[in-house]
């Protein structure tokens, strides 16, 4: 029988960028749809829609489907730079499965449909009206954004949109549809003829105030998944950062405000405010599923100093018996059930907590990001998708900090860490960063690729580890093993 592999965040390969994810089971597989970042892209979703799976017994072992939609099959998109972003997939009543996306801010959602859950996507027709007008043809309609796709126990559909940004990218885009929150509409089980016009459901930021929505007003990502008889709305809120949810007990409301299930800063987590937060931040978006009776939420971190090459993550939440969710933590070791192996070695690209001596920032492209150079960040070598491109952290500057989370030790005595850069001081090793240090390397590097060994007292136990740099000059950290 086949060892299950050991899985990590960010759970697919180094090379790939897809943020945006949708999770779902099909026959005994988890598939993911999202968008499709490029590495060092200079704008979001450059890159055509592709697919991965895994096996549900097996959440470290993920697939290439390869590319599940070619984007110019849609008769409204002329060239390549007309990007597709978050799209959503039901399987339809009919059998087949209905991919619903947008594209470059145009005003309608298209629909492809497949006989498979990743095979070639053939393009359906855009959402309409029963007179044949396109929804959100009409200033009246909402925005279409961020599609999100559900199919109720009863074969009614619903989809849901919207997009409610700040005011200056509201100025921007007047004229495309109304930008009020997140929308409902029913439509025909043909699953792309309107059966009931758009309903307003979450209230956008400024239209909430002093109710439970207030600081968590809708933004965009919707999506919905149905617990216990219960709809549950997944959604990023206002702060941009996070992914919260809201309930109802039907799928076109009222939905009542649950909270936070992730941040990729984990700002919000055991009452950590955003100057204090563990990485760097931006949007967000994402869904939760069920797979062999456990629940986790998919969600989507930054890297390379913007947010045009965002990375899928996943973590393991628990429903509560009163139906409610609690804000999980970013962990290292999300899809793994468990902490990692305290023995083994491990790339430097799975640390779930990254910050500088100044903490960290938004990499929102509307605002300037003060004196990044200071800052360590997630890059790597080599072009997009390119196999094995040595993803790792650059630019670890002093009082720079990599946190991975969590592993299993037993009586592991020895850490060795390959890096580069250019730099002189000291590696600290922490399993608590308020307390002293478990060893320290000393080290001096001129521009070559080394390795330094510690050894410390026996570790045991559940334990996160704690990376930081000490000194002048800067590191760029590769890996790291313990034995």
């Amino acid at each position: 029988m086949k060892k299950e592999q050991s899985a990590f965040n960010p759970f697919l390969p180094s090379y790939e960028y897809i943020p945006d994810a949708e999770p779902y089971v099909f026959d005994d597989r988890v598939y993911i749809y999202g968008s499709h970042d490029k590495f060092n892209g200079k704008g979001f979703c450059l890159n055509d829609y592709v697919s991965w799976s895994a096996p549900i017994n097996d959440l470290g072992d993920w697939r290439f489907e390869g590319r599940i939609l070619d984007r110019m099959i849609d008769p409204n998109i002329n060239n390549e730079s007309m990007h597709v972003a978050a799209p959503d997939v039901q399987k339809g009543l009919d059998g087949r499965f209905y991919l619903y996306y947008f594209y470059a801010f145009d005003k309608y959602i298209s629909v492809a449909v497949c006989d498979e859950p990743a095979g070639e996507y053939k393009f359906y027709g855009e959402v309409h009206y029963p007179n044949g007008e396109k929804l959100g043809a009409s200033n009246k309609d909402p925005l279409m954004f961020d599609p999100a796709i559900f199919i109720d126990d009863d074969g009614k559909v619903y989809l849901y949109v919207g997009f409610a940004p700040k005011p200056i990218t509201r100025l921007y885009l007047l004229g495309k549809g109304k930008m009020e929150g997140g929308y409902v509409v029913e439509l025909e089980q043909d699953m792309i003829t309107v059966k009931r016009p758009p309903k307003p459901v979450l209230p956008r930021r400024k239209k909430a105030n002093k109710t439970p929505f207030e600081n968590h007003e809708f933004f965009e990502a919707s999506s919905m998944r149905k617990i216990n008889g219960r709809y549950y709305y997944i959604y990023s809120s206002d702060q941009n950062h996070e992914l919260c949810y809201a309930v109802g007990e039907h799928p076109t409301g009222p939905f009542s405000y649950g909270g936070t299930l992730v941040s990729n800063a984990d700002i919000g987590y055991e009452g950590r405010k955003k100057k204090d937060a563990l990485n760097y931040y931006g949007n967000n978006h994402g869904s939760i599923v069920n797979i062999k009776d456990k629940w986790y939420i998919f969600y989507h971190r930054q890297t390379n100093r913007h947010e045009y090459s965002r990375q899928a993550c996943a973590e393991k939440i628990t429903i509560n018996p009163d139906g409610s969710i609690d804000q999980v933590e970013m962990t290292s070791c999300g899809l793994n059930n468990g902490p990692l192996p305290g023995k083994g070695t491990y790339s430097s690209h799975i640390a779930c907590n990254l910050f500088g001596k100044r903490r960290t920032g938004s990499y929102s492209p509307l605002l300037i990001f003060k004196f990044y150079w200071f800052h360590p960040y997630f890059t790597q070598s080599g072009v997009d998708r390119e196999d094995n491109p040595d993803q790792h952290i650059a630019n670890m500057r002093n009082g720079s900090v990599a946190g991975f989370k969590y592993f299993s030790f037993e009586n592991t005595t020895r850490i060795g860490l390959e890096i580069g850069g250019k730099a002189s001081g000291e590696i600290q090793v922490f399993t608590n960063l308020d307390e002293p240090p478990i060893t320290t390397l000393t080290m001096k590097i001129m521009g070559q690729k080394t390795k330094v060994n510690s050894s410390f007292e026996a570790l045991n136990g559940v334990h996160p580890i704690y990376i930081k740099f000490i000194g002048k000059g800067y590191i760029d950290f590769y890996s790291f093993e313990l034995d």
